[in-house]
């Protein structure tokens, strides 16, 4: 049986800010992969008695499995097999989902005053085509940049059932030329780190053996960036590939195959740390998205921070688009240890005739919390939803002594539930909430640059290790803490040109039709 199925009126209430994709059809036509831009999931399980099931259903995936990811600290190999979409049933047609659809969005849709007052699904040959047409007005106002979507409920939940997906372990990023490839990230237990590949390391070319091989120049030229989606070939265990590399090793082909592996949200590298800046005991978190896992080793950090005496802390967000919304309560508590249980973290607010699940979050100060006098939180254009709600939870009580890092954050203040609809393997993600800080302050769809009180420019410099004190992010980070000097961040420079070299990140790369995973860890392949 379903969760749907038990507890219907309640299946809303298991809300999530989600995943991003800024379609540039006008610009790709008929396109296959697309820049990273924003944001993904993040899941806020509310309400007394559905707390008891917020272990299992963290995903929405009715009773199908846990859907938090599985391991401890260390990562391993899971083989799950997304069970197959089902056949078409009574109820599955075309014409029923998409009226379905459009009866959920009009039931629950955060901005009801922009849906057409009618609007025909006859002229729609996919429920996404129709969900877009629905969400267009929303979309031309900046409220609704593909937030709202149509997704696989099996899907989903074989991959939070596991926390695993089958990949080279990488996250790809594209410099501000658009013509090369870089490893901005590699994951521990993963393919690509085992064959060497690691942060920094340009992908020169891609074949299927080394007399095959196609520069990622031309690639691109003849394809566009879904012309990589393409020679990376298909997300399934055993896919091999050759790359021809170039680090600071020399230049070389290397062969990987895709595998299983179980994503450590904290590195084991990098992830949690104590820098020394000039006798300046600095606590350092960067944190890969927002899942459940990843809070033992949240808790390990901070009772070594606390014994340790810091008061000054970088939280790396900058390619974090979002997870579990209780994942990012749980780090604000750990930053919160001079908050009271009185004070408030967020208020969540849906429209008017949703009002009953409107809720307000307050601090918990855990025993491993710490009271950081300054925070500086890295971000980029990539940083969303989730990340977004930490960074504005702490401005009303920090103010000048947190800060942003980096670049302009994407701007997503709103956030989704999911509606299921079992017979069809169909769920919806709705935008239905808005969430704001305890001054009240939400309206930041531009992002957080104009709106919290001290921000500083930044590049994501991939010539360095994450957490290196010499790399340019973390460098300004540490400024901040110092009270050195920096260079204020504009508004829209997530969007602006930056230098075109080796060691500047312009957008992750990402598929214009993700798996769940890749919606959970953007730019992963």
């Amino acid at each position: 049986m379903t969760l749907a199925g038990i507890l219907p009126a309640a299946l809303p209430k298991f809300t999530e800010i989600g995943s991003i994709y800024d379609f540039l059809l006008a610009s790709y036509g008929e396109f296959r992969s697309l820049r990273w831009k924003g944001g993904d999931y993040v899941m806020r399980v509310r309400f007394g008695a559905m707390l008891a099931m917020a272990a299992m259903l963290s995903g929405c995936g009715g009773s199908d499995g846990n859907t938090n990811s599985t391991g401890g600290g260390t990562s391993g190999a899971i083989g799950v097999t997304p069970t197959p979409t089902p056949t078409a049933t009574a109820g599955c047609s075309l014409r029923e989902r998409q009226d379905w659809a459009a009866a959920q969005l009009r039931e629950w849709y955060l901005f009801p005053d922009t849906l057409p007052a009618t609007l025909s699904p006859a002229g729609y040959t996919t429920v996404d085509s129709y969900i877009d047409a629905l969400t267009a007005t929303a979309r031309s106002q900046r409220k609704d940049r593909y937030f709202t979507y149509l997704t696989s409920i099996k899907e989903e939940t074989a991959y939070y059932t596991s926390g695993s997906s089958a990949g080279f372990g990488i996250r790809f990023a594209l410099d501000q030329t658009g013509q090369r490839l870089f490893a901005a990230e590699s994951f521990e237990g993963a393919p690509a780190l085992a064959a060497g590949i690691d942060r920094g390391a340009e992908i020169l070319a891609i074949g299927t053996t080394s007399s095959n091989l196609r520069t990622v120049s031309a690639i691109i030229t003849a394809e566009g960036t879904a012309g990589l989606t393409t020679a990376f070939g298909p997300d399934t265990t055993g896919t091999a590939r050759v790359f021809r590399v170039s680090d600071a090793a020399g230049t070389r082909d290397v062969t990987v195959a895709k595998a299983d592996f179980s994503l450590l949200p904290v590195s084991s590298r990098y992830g949690a740390k104590i820098i020394d800046d000039s006798g300046q005991r600095v606590g350092y978190i960067n944190l890969r998205t927002f899942i459940s896992t990843a809070e033992p080793a949240l808790k390990t950090a901070f009772a070594n921070f606390r014994a340790q005496g810091v008061t000054k802390v970088i939280i790396d967000l900058r390619y974090n688009g979002g997870g579990l919304v209780a994942t990012s309560e749980y780090l604000g508590d750990l930053l919160g240890g001079g908050r009271s249980t009185s004070e408030v973290f967020d208020y969540t607010t849906f429209r008017t005739e949703k009002a009953s699940n409107n809720e307000t979050r307050f601090f918990a100060p855990q025993p491993e919390s710490i009271a950081p006098t300054r925070i500086a939180f890295i971000g980029s254009g990539g940083t969303a939803s989730a990340s977004e709600l930490l960074i504005n939870a702490f401005t009303p009580y920090l103010h000048g002594n947190s800060a942003l890092i980096g670049t302009n954050t994407y701007g997503k203040p709103v956030g989704q539930i999911a509606l299921d609809k079992p017979a069809c393997d169909d769920r919806l993600r709705v935008i239905a909430f808005a969430t704001q800080n305890a001054a009240r302050n939400g309206n930041y769809f531009d992002g957080l640059a104009s709106t919290v009180e001290a921000t500083c420019r930044a590049t994501d410099d991939i010539s360095f290790p994450l957490g290196d004190a010499r790399e340019a992010s973390t460098r300004r980070a540490l400024d901040f803490l110092a009270g050195r000097s920096c260079s204020a961040i504009t508004s829209d420079v997530s969007a602006q040109s930056a230098r075109t070299t080796a060691s500047t990140r312009q957008d992750l790369l990402i598929p214009a039709a993700p798996t769940t995973a890749q919606r959970m860890v953007p730019g992963s392949f």
